[in-house]
């Protein structure tokens, strides 16, 4: 029966005890009750208090003219006269401190779990339309029916667990080392990725190369743009499916036409030329197209000629 301090007690109201998460779960790990104090009820608190005060004063007491040279030292000294606390004889009642813990309170203690306490800490994510979620800048999947969904984490020194309303959806060994690694169950993806799980930068050209020189080019700019390979998988992927919505010759075409205006193109100028229907110009009509600028606004040559009346600064 604690106070409600800021760090452990959420909300305590007449009907509703809202502790922290991971205060809560330290309690059910210890199958204990934590039930806090009602405000500005101060005989609601435990007599413990008190007691912990008087045997506090009562050690402090016996030792303030007690020089130590150690800790150990400190401590046995401490621990002799707790000992003798103990056994101390009651004033107002039959028997001492350890008489009552032996007869009365022993016998109620539980056992220990089998395993000790791991701390942990919660937060919440929202899980990405890939079907993961983002945990220490580390990517963990969850199964695909939870997207767009909040969920709670809770990260220990070596599990990442997921929850959604209470109930556990998924379980991941925590990721160590370089950051942005992928843990992903093939339980939790959708039916059509699950064909893909196992595909890496060589499966991906490897299917570029299938389609067309210029495609494989593309998908090379693309893994040259990234420093690890993995985070070009999914810009890849769209590509590949790009493929499957417009056709496999279409792709192509748009990958050529996307090197006619850059060494390295990426996906957005892809979708750009295929959702334009640029891909399939006559290459006279694509000549007259000028591509989009990365410069914004730029003047031409004539602007700054001195010897004409143009701007400002016509010449002399």
């Amino acid at each position: 029966m604690p106070d409600n301090l800021k760090t452990g007690v959420i909300k305590r109201t007449k009907s509703d005890i809202i502790l922290n998460s991971t205060y809560q779960e330290m309690a059910e790990h210890y199958d204990t009750a934590v039930i806090p104090t009602r405000v500005r009820k101060p005989k609601d608190k435990a007599a413990v208090e008190g007691a912990v005060g008087f045997v506090s004063t009562w050690i402090i007491a016996a030792l303030r003219n007690w020089k130590f040279f150690g800790l150990k030292e400190l401590n046995d000294a401490i621990a002799e006269k707790l000992e003798e606390l103990n056994n101390k004889p009651f004033q107002k009642r039959q028997g001492s401190r350890i008489s009552v813990f032996l007869e009365d309170e022993a016998p109620m203690l539980l056992p220990l779990p089998d395993r000790p306490y791991e701390l942990s800490e919660w937060k919440v994510c929202v899980v990405a339309y890939n079907y993961h979620i983002s945990v220490e800048k580390m990517f963990y999947s969850v199964p695909h029916t939870y997207i767009k969904q909040e969920v709670d984490v809770r990260i220990t020194s070596r599990i990442v667990e997921v929850f959604f309303k209470g109930d556990r959806i998924a379980s991941h060994v925590r990721k160590m080392g370089k950051p942005g690694q992928y843990t992903t169950l093939d339980d939790h993806m959708p039916p059509d990725h699950k064909n893909f799980s196992k595909w890496n930068a060589e499966r991906f050209r490897s299917w570029a190369r299938g389609i067309g020189s210029n495609t494989l080019v593309v998908v090379n700019s693309i893994f040259a743009s990234r420093k690890v390979e993995q985070q070009g998988y999914r810009t890849c992927m769209a590509l590949l499916k790009l493929g499957d919505k417009y056709s496999h010759q279409r792709l192509e075409a748009a990958c050529k036409r996307a090197l006619s205006y850059t060494t390295s193109p990426n996906f957005k100028t892809v979708q750009t030329i295929l959702a334009t229907g640029q891909d399939a110009l006559p290459d006279e009509e694509r000549a007259h197209i000028k591509p989009a600028s990365n410069h914004g606004f730029t003047r031409g040559s004539a602007y700054y000629d001195t010897k004409g009346t143009h701007g400002n600064g016509g010449g002399s």
